[in-house]
């Protein structure tokens, strides 16, 4: 018992008093609620998945997701298939975070442009997957070695989409 009070004695005056504790309490509790709310109005559970549809969620999207219905991609390809990572489950979904990090803040702040651009990371990726899945038929003409490698999207640029 003795050596309880000295440790209470020692780590008391490095703890909040009851009032800090209840603001610091209800600061985590709002940004919680915040970050709850916004997930579910978002509709952010849709973007977990692998359903084409999540990307249709934002309407700047839609012409995206129009074209990727018409295109032959539809049949074999669904959106994370060209646009995430097929190195690991966790590069995939930190291209995922990323990407739906940096589209909630363009969208809240609604500084974007339309129509809106690939960043050079996402090209890299969508470079990335049409050789994951086009190996066979692109090995002979990628030259990786080379100081400027074949680029699937200098040519194909919006074969995922319809164009």
């Amino acid at each position: 018992m003795h050596r309880l009070k000295n440790l209470w004695r020692r780590v008391a005056p490095f703890l909040p008093t009851f009032g800090v504790a209840l603001v610091i309490a209800a600061l985590a509790g709002a940004i919680f609620f915040l970050v709850g709310f916004t997930f579910v109005y978002a509709q952010g559970y849709s973007y977990l998945v692998d359903d084409p549809n999540a990307c249709a969620n934002c309407h700047i999207m839609r012409d995206q997701f129009d074209g990727w219905n018409r295109s032959p991609h539809r049949v074999n390809a669904t959106c994370n298939d060209c646009h995430t990572s097929h190195d690991s489950v966790a590069a995939k979904y930190a291209v995922k975070a990323l990407n739906g990090f940096n589209h909630s803040r363009a969208f809240t702040l609604g500084n974007f442009q339309e129509p809106i651009r690939i960043t050079e990371l996402n090209r890299a990726v969508t470079q990335d997957a049409c050789v994951y899945c086009h190996q066979d038929a692109v090995s002979e003409i990628l030259h990786p070695q080379s100081n400027k490698p074949t680029d699937c999207l200098t040519c194909h640029a919006g074969v995922g989409h319809g164009k």
